[in-house]
């Protein structure tokens, strides 16, 4: 497994394939990233990889460097052959395991997902302990946030936790979490990826996945539409595995204390950020909404009523800006408060919690009534 503090070369890669594919980033930019991609490309000699970013017209085809790359893969699997055939005659089975290991890597080296996926399974056919098959998984999943394959990633971390039940070592355990984190916050589970990030705090050594900066910048992100406000207080403003990085992190720092504080004007300049994340920009709308469903509510917790007026200026947008957002969270159930136009005044009008516990129970208890009127029924029968 890569060092600590080392991203897994592949990540590093598909981040900036990302990049070049991103409308909003400058073509000045671009040009850097596409040699910083080619030079990547060329160094692990991913050929077939290759081929695919050329298709998307994301690099030009250069024949020879394609031409080169074939070479030098066909050479390097004679070689890890030749290590196995070698292995399996004159060494023992945890040298074979090794031999059969050095394949697989060679695979996902090179980008060849598929004969990587088939070379993993013979190495686990080879593999007797249960940290090592756990590796195995690590190394698939790895593949699968390389391609984003979420079939393959959730497949991977099942298969994770029924090894766990045989045994395993806490250490994996816990990186165990921070991919099923990454999983569900990349499937929009934005709940449940806080909890396993929070979780992963002070035991995190998943360095080959993101560094630790980025890790934070996650755990920030899903706490603040997962977590109340008190919640929020103690395990996230006030965590001191957070404090120590989050100034480092552009903008975090005012998202998060600006929320807290209810310093509202200064709180929607983190979003550029999430935008140029791989794993958060399929999901910028929806987060965006989330979001400000939940400094909306925070801050119409403090009045009975307040002008449209007060509030807009609260935000530094607006009254216009606010009525139609307004209008659109209260229709979605979101909000609870009314717009009246005529005097430009929101009224809010929150659910009693005991009251709607009344009648839930009445409810139910309705429920259970009649299914008990038709079983004595069947029983009269």
């Amino acid at each position: 497994m890569d060092s600590e503090g080392t991203q897994q070369a592949h990540l590093v890669l598909a981040h900036k394939r990302f990049l070049l594919t991103h409308p909003d980033v400058q073509d000045i930019e671009k040009v850097g990233l596409k040699g910083e991609v080619f030079s990547m490309v060329k160094a692990h000699d991913m050929a077939s990889f290759y081929e695919t970013l050329v298709a998307e017209s994301v690099l030009e085809m250069d024949q020879s460097v394609l031409d080169s790359m074939r070479t030098k893969i066909e050479d390097e699997l004679k070689k890890l052959d030749d290590r196995i055939a070698d292995a399996e005659e004159n060494l023992g089975e945890s040298e074979v395991r090794e031999a059969h290991l050095a394949k697989s890597l060679f695979y996902i080296q090179i980008g060849d997902k598929e004969k990587a996926l088939e070379q993993l399974k013979v190495t686990e056919s080879k593999t007797v302990a249960v940290g090592q098959k756990m590796d195995l998984v690590f190394y698939t999943l790895q593949l699968g946030f390389f391609y984003m394959d979420f079939d393959l990633i959730s497949k991977s971390i099942d298969k994770a936790k029924s090894l766990f039940e045989e045994g395993g070592d806490w250490e994996r355990k816990n990186r165990l979490k921070v991919y099923e984190g990454l999983y569900c916050m990349s499937t929009r589970n934005f709940k449940k990826a806080a909890s396993l990030f929070l979780d992963s705090i002070s035991t995190f050594t998943t360095y080959e996945l993101f560094p630790y900066d980025t890790f934070i910048f996650y755990t920030v992100l899903t706490s603040i539409i997962s977590l109340d406000r008190v919640s929020l207080k103690q395990k996230v403003v006030d965590a001191p595995e957070i404090l120590t990085v989050i100034g480092k992190i552009p903008y975090l720092s005012e998202f998060l204390n600006s929320l807290y504080d209810c310093q509202y004007k200064s709180f929607f300049s983190a979003f550029e950020q999430i935008k140029l994340d791989r794993y958060l920009y399929p999901h910028f709308r929806y987060y965006m909404r989330e979001v400000r469903t939940v400094v909306y509510s925070q801050f119409l917790e403090s009045y009975k009523s307040v002008t449209i007026e007060a509030m807009a200026k609260a935000f530094g947008v607006t009254v216009e800006f606010i009525d139609v957002e307004l209008s659109r969270f209260i229709a979605a159930g979101k909000l609870h408060c009314k717009i009246d136009k005529v005097a430009g005044v929101l009224e809010t009008n929150r659910p009693d919690a005991k009251n709607a516990l009344y009648q839930a129970t009445i409810k139910q208890g309705d429920f259970l009534l009649n299914r008990i009127q038709k079983l004595s029924r069947v029983i009269d029968l």
